[in-house]
């Protein structure tokens, strides 16, 4: 099974324009202009899971030598996001929003580290399960590892969704 079986036209287009380095550059741009500053990059999204890397640069780095902490909050972040915008794209009109969030930090990091987020699956069954007006939760894990493939940290990111009238 692909892993674009799921995917609506909407998110089709979505998924294109995620994965388009100057689209990316130009949505970032207005949209969240940090993950341009910290050089945010999505390398796999598709209807399974949502993969986004953050380089160790002196951009990204704090004066410890690692990885500045909101900067892996964001790379987490992008990751689940994204993942919710393909789900939603193409189902209609919704709000979401993040109502919780908690990390947890195992290891320096000090080298490009890899976000993946791998709830696709739940998040499409949880969102065609929404009636109109009706609001739900799901928190979705997002674990970063270095080029060592160590965990570095895992961030626990509860978004909200509503499906509007």
């Amino acid at each position: 099974m692909s892993t674009n079986t799921l995917l609506s036209p909407a998110a089709l287009t979505y998924q294109k324009r995620m994965k388009n380095p100057v689209v990316f550059w130009f949505a970032m741009l207005f949209k969240l202009p940090t993950a341009l500053f910290w050089r945010l990059k999505v390398i796999q999204l598709d209807s399974q899971k949502c993969q986004v890397s953050i380089p160790y640069f002196w951009r990204s780095q704090n004066p410890f030598k690692s990885i500045y902490f909101a900067a892996l909050a964001g790379a987490a972040e992008l990751s689940t996001g994204a993942l919710c915008q393909l789900a939603l794209a193409g189902k209609g009109s919704f709000s979401m929003l993040v109502v919780d969030f908690r990390a947890e930090y195992r290891k320096k990091a000090n080298t490009t580290i890899l976000f993946t987020c791998e709830q696709g699956a739940e998040l499409y069954s949880l969102i065609e399960s929404l009636q109109p007006g009706e609001t739900n939760q799901l928190t979705l894990l997002s674990i970063g590892k270095n080029k060592a493939g160590e965990e570095v940290a895992r961030f626990f990111i509860t978004w909200s969704f509503k499906r509007k009238n």
